[in-house]
Parts: C-alpha cells; structure tokens; sequence
C-alpha cells in the first residue's frame, strides 16, 4: 500500500497536463487556470486508495480518479460563483479573474470533460460506475441547494444541516472510495463498510471545514476566514451557539447578523467562543470520525493494508488548511 502523499505525487503528475483543446482560449484558459492553483487532491486519491486496498491500481482507476477531480472542480468554480466568493486557495476565483458567464460555461464544459474520461474505463465496470458516479453528483448538487435554501429560514436544526453536508460533502468522499473499490474488485459488504467511512469521515471533515473557516489562519487556510459568518450561513457552528447561548447572547447574535457592522466576524466569534463552540465542534468531529474508524475496521482484509487510509483520516480532521 503506498501513502497519500505518494499517491498526490503520482496523481499529480499525472494530473498535470493540460485537459482542454487550445480553442477557444477564452473559454478553456480559464478551466487551465483553476486547474493550476492545485488543492488537495484528496477526492482522486480516495479512489486509488479505495482501489488498492483490495488489489493493484488499475489503469482505469487513474481515469476515474481524474473525472472525480474534474466534477469536483467544477462544483468548485459554481459554489464560487453562488458564494460571491473572491479567493479559492489564496488566488482569485475564475468569475472574479474573467467573468461569471465564463465561469459559468467553464465549469459546464469541466463536468463534461468527466464523462469523457469515465467513457475510457473498461465496459465491465462502466456501469456501476456511472450508476454511481451519477447518484453522487446528483446528491452534491442537492446538498448545495439544501445550503442555499437554508440561507432563507430562519430556522434549521442540527439533524438537517448534517444531512445537507452529508450530501454537499461526504458523498462525494465516500462514492470515490467506492468507486475505486468497485474497480479493485472488492464485494458488496467491502464496499458498503468502505462507503460509510467515507460517508462518516466527510461529516467530520466538513466540521473541521467549518471550524477553520470561523477560527483557521487565512494565511494557511487559504480563504478568508469568517465568509460564512459575512454570509449569515446556517452552519453547525451558528445553529450550535443559537441552541446554547443565554437570551443576551442569543439577541446579540441575531442583531449583529441583521446588522452586518464591520467588526461582524469578530463580535461573532467572540459569541462562538463564550458558548464553547469551538470545543463542541472538536468533539462531535471525534464522534463521527469513531463511527467511520469502526466500519474501516470492519472491512475484511489485513490491517496493515488500511494503515493509509486511518493515517489519512487522521490528517484530514487535524487539519490547519
């Protein structure tokens, strides 16, 4: 079994070439563009991970691998748009560097360019794959409008946004470990117990997303903190102070979200911080990332096989970036 990092190496330099045709410039430069600003990886590298827990990385996987980064993307440069964000990994988003139309018809063009690069995959796994890959992007698109109409209610409970991030986030983490079980060959009970570690883990490392969003280093996290704040999103961080907070608390919270002074962030983390948000987020990051340890553990093969995969999981929920 090879390690992530190694396996960022692989990918990357595989990644690395240009996925678009020269013409039009003014449509595909931009795709190149955002492309270049790099990320993570972790999606494709999920699903050689998935795949090599059960047997050698496929060739196959390597396309799979690169449509899952190409749909992520995509999903990237639309959630930009839909944001108003201006930074995406500490350099300008493509609707603010060009224009949103552009932004709009690159990020289309993106999807597209996925399925070509599933359509290369042997015909005997192309079905449950597309099945798959299908159902998952069908599901991240849900999630983000269940983000968006959370913007418009007033109220939303806890079991609701985990519900929304389980689709925005962790299905796209746990279909690609799936996806690449599929490929290695592993059985319906494997994958299963491999998809609801992901599931679990992108739970836990979209808490962790937010936590940093509200108290990370923007130098490291490579956004500006505090955008779901400006944006009065109704994330586990807000909706848990909301549950907690005395009657002056709460009062202050909602006249400084109805507010928007200039010193927003900052008065709502000080809220965030009296309320013991940032310990809570720790611990019910810890509680589903126990949940996801124990189906990993119930997937039948050596140990030593998942000891990248439990390593990975520990990286992403410690995160600083």
């Amino acid at each position: 079994m090879q390690s992530f990092n190694h396996l960022v190496t692989d990918f990357n330099n595989r990644f690395a070439g240009r996925h678009f045709p020269e013409t039009p410039a003014s449509l595909y430069d931009p795709c190149q563009y955002f492309l270049g600003i790099g990320g993570k990886r972790i999606r494709p590298i999920l699903c050689l991970m998935g795949n090599e827990l059960f047997d050698n990385i496929h060739q196959d996987a390597y396309q799979v691998a690169t449509a899952i980064e190409l749909f992520h993307n995509f999903t990237l440069i639309h959630d930009d748009i839909m944001d108003n964000a201006s930074l995406r990994r500490g350099m300008e988003t493509v609707h603010v560097k060009y224009n949103p139309s552009t932004a709009l018809l690159g990020g289309d063009v993106m999807m597209i360019k996925a399925y070509e690069y599933l359509n290369t995959i042997n015909l005997n796994h192309l079905h449950p794959i597309l099945q798959l890959f299908n159902t998952t992007a069908k599901e991240v698109c849900e999630g983000q409008q269940l983000d968006m109409d959370f913007e418009q209610r007033e109220e939303v409970r806890l079991d609701e946004y985990i519900h929304m991030i389980t689709l925005k986030t962790s299905v796209l983490l746990a279909g690609s470990l799936k996806m690449g079980a599929i490929l290695g060959g592993a059985g319906e009970g494997n994958c299963n117990h491999l998809y609801e570690f992901g599931k679990n883990l992108g739970i836990a490392f979209q808490i962790q997303d937010d936590y940093l969003d509200a108290f990370g280093d923007p130098e490291k996290f490579g956004k500006e903190v505090g955008g779901d704040i400006k944006q009065n999103k109704k994330t586990f961080l807000l909706l848990h102070a909301l549950e907690v907070a005395n009657a002056e608390q709460k009062q202050l919270l909602k006249n400084v979200m109805e507010a928007n002074p200039a010193d927003k962030v900052a008065q709502v983390l000080s809220i965030y911080k009296d309320c013991g948000v940032d310990e809570w987020a720790n611990t019910l990051k810890n509680q589903y990332l126990n949940i996801a340890l124990k189906h990993l553990d119930d997937i039948a093969v050596l140990t030593k096989r998942k000891a990248p995969l439990i390593e990975l999981a520990d990286y992403l929920i410690q995160r600083d970036v």
